[in-house]
């Protein structure tokens, strides 16, 4: 194996241990990369005013956008040095990781100074982390393993009751 092949092959097995199909990890990175633009518009937009919060919400929302960009489309990056080994890193993340980061971000200008252009310009990249917190909840189960378990339960009731359906004096 080359060593291109040995760095791709963590990320496959973590990618395929996640739980999430592929169509699915496109929705996330496409809500990244939407999260990302309207980040950077409505944060540029932000800065364009006197009051200093409103400037400090709307630079970190530039810095959002460009770390959605980098952990999830680095080819948009490839002239950062950095991006590739910070992409690599993201893709090696868990999940709930990327829910609590993506989210915490699109948070954070929020609350530091509430107005129309942070909640719309954020929104798109907390829906993303919501859509990764969702994956990291796992599969839906099928309705025969529903049955199945309720079955169970039902069973285990009515034997910590001491009652079976078997047994009726």
């Amino acid at each position: 194996m080359s060593s291109e092949e040995e760095a791709a092959a963590p990320t496959k097995a973590a990618s395929e241990e996640d739980g999430m199909s592929w169509w699915y990890r496109w929705i996330c990175k496409i809500g990244a990369v939407l999260g990302g633009i309207s980040c950077a518009v409505m944060g540029v937009w932000n800065c364009v005013t006197v009051h200093p919060l409103n400037i400090a919400a709307g630079v970190w929302m530039v810095l959002t956008a460009c770390v959605l960009f980098i952990c999830e489309v680095p080819f948009c990056c490839q002239f950062v040095e950095f991006a590739n080994a910070v992409a690599d890193r993201a893709d090696r993340m868990r999940p709930w990781q990327k829910a609590l980061l993506y989210c915490g971000m699109a948070l954070f200008p929020v609350f530091l100074s509430l107005s129309i252009t942070t909640l719309f310009g954020n929104a798109i990249a907390f829906a993303t982390g919501v859509l990764y917190g969702l994956a990291s909840l796992g599969k839906k189960g099928d309705a025969v393993s529903y049955a199945r378990l309720q079955h169970q339960k039902q069973a285990d009731e009515e034997k910590l009751a001491g009652t079976t359906d078997a047994v009726a004096p």
